[in-house]
């Protein structure tokens, strides 16, 4: 009796593991599916990118992101005609998530449905055509990804709305932002996007910097709160 229970024992340990296998390839099938197509898509449009799309490097900047963090839940602001979009959702597609991307412009809006249907990522896209400034109050949450990329006069706004919704450990990156700095008579100036990014450094639940060296990308990390 007990070797029986034994030999069943191992015999369902083993379809698990048997199925386990078979999920992961297909999961593998899909990933390398998914990437190959984006990689065609992003090669075939690489020099025709306009209408206000991050360049390629910021986009690559983003995707990096996403992935290190794990990040699931991606909210965008201003989508253009997807470039940006793009790179996010192909990042969330490998860690399981979804993007939610809101354009105010229709041709634009139309235009990026149609780049995330021919990149293959419609799946992992939520877009949206609407005004962000009402919006982003209405939309639930929560976030663990935030790209503000729209009107930038509105940043620290669509920030302090937003970060409610922001999970601990979520960031929120902003596009065309730069440090205030020194101006020609030793004065303070200020580039742009500087008074969200002071806003931001005025915060003490979050760790804002930019995000690399010639880059106009600022990302702000909300903390995570310490355990008693």
């Amino acid at each position: 009796m007990w070797r029986k229970a034994k030999i069943r024992c191992s015999i369902c340990l083993l379809s698990a593991v048997l199925f386990s296998l078979t999920c992961f390839a297909q999961v593998s099938d899909k990933e390398k599916a998914i990437d190959a197509k984006v990689k065609a898509f992003l090669d075939k449009t690489r020099y025709s990118w306009a209408d206000m799309n991050v360049p390629e490097s910021d986009g690559k900047l983003l995707y990096d992101v996403i992935l290190k963090n794990n990040f699931k839940k991606g909210l965008e602001l201003g989508t253009s005609t997807g470039h940006s979009g793009i790179w996010i959702a192909w990042a969330l597609s490998k860690t399981g998530g979804k993007l939610i991307t809101v354009e105010i412009d229709e041709e634009r809006y139309h235009q990026a449905v149609e780049n995330f249907r021919e990149a293959g990522l419609s799946e992992y896209v939520d877009a949206r055509l609407a005004d962000a400034h009402p919006l982003v109050n209405e939309l639930p949450g929560p976030f663990d990804f935030v790209f503000i990329d729209a009107d930038k006069d509105w940043y620290t706004n669509y920030a302090k709305a937003l970060i409610p919704k922001l999970e601990a450990g979520g960031c929120i990156a902003a596009h065309n932002v730069s440090e205030p700095r020194a101006g020609r008579w030793g004065g303070s100036g200020r580039g742009g996007g500087s008074g969200y990014y002071e806003y931001m450094k005025s915060l003490s639940e979050f760790e804002t910097s930019m995000l690399a060296a010639r880059s106009s990308l600022a990302v702000s990390y909300k903390k995570k709160s310490e355990a008693r």
